[in-house]
């Protein structure tokens, strides 16, 4: 009986060694596997896929780092302060473009402004050269065909010179002889019976009107039909 124990004793023993022997090549695997793993070598069952240690650097540095809180402080800042930086960037355009469009009308009543004074004085200076106009006219009315002579021709081309320059500065005469009279332009200083005319229409122009450009530089003193 003791014998049998004493087997069994035995057996159980070299059952122990036989698993102890055999789990010890698993662990040996599992070492060297492990060792593997942490050479960079990436081992799945069947099969072993090597992997390039750079690639693991770059996929590691490419994981989002956690902004510090110190940092998320700063950036609410400078975003403040970019907000601000665009509020202020408008405003200026703004008043730029208020500033500019109150310069080009301030411009334009300038420009109106040195018209106006150029063609009053204009005016004033045209209507001061009329009466001379008229003494050269009175004079060459009053010449007769075989009167005229060297010196009459050279003052009729002084007055046709005079009359040029007078319309390039905007000074016309308005030849209103035969069209209806009209208060505007023309002063009735006489009324008379002729059957040529229909009523209310000028007869003769007693002393020539002018006009500057489209206003009224002096008006024709004119005969009227009843």
């Amino acid at each position: 009986m003791a014998k049998s124990m004493d087997e069994k004793l035995h057996s159980l023993k070299s059952e122990k060694d036989a698993k102890e022997a055999n789990a010890a090549p698993a662990e040996k695997v599992l070492a060297t596997e492990n060792e593997e793993v942490q050479e960079g070598t990436n081992v799945t069952v069947g099969e072993t896929t090597e992997v390039d240690p750079d690639d693991l650097k770059a996929v590691v540095s490419a994981r989002p780092k956690p902004v510090p809180k110190k940092d998320r402080k700063g950036s609410k800042k400078l975003q403040a302060e970019l907000e601000a930086a665009q509020e202020l960037a408008e405003a200026n355009k703004d008043k730029y473009t208020r500033l500019l469009a109150e310069f080009d009308n301030a411009r334009t009543r300038a420009a109106k402004e040195n018209a106006a004074m150029f063609d009053m004085g204009a005016k004033d200076a045209l209507e001061k050269l009329l009466p001379v106009v008229d003494n050269f006219e009175r004079a060459l009315a009053t010449l007769k065909d075989d009167e005229k002579n060297g010196f009459s021709e050279g003052i009729e081309k002084i007055y046709r010179q005079l009359m040029e320059e007078l319309a390039k500065l905007g000074a016309t005469p308005m030849n209103c002889e035969g069209q209806e009279f009209d208060p505007n332009f023309h002063n009735a200083v006489m009324h008379v019976e002729d059957e040529k005319y229909g009523e209310n229409v000028v007869v003769e122009e007693m002393q020539k009107g002018y006009m500057y450009k489209d206003t009224v530089l002096r008006h024709a003193m004119v005969k009227v039909a009843n």
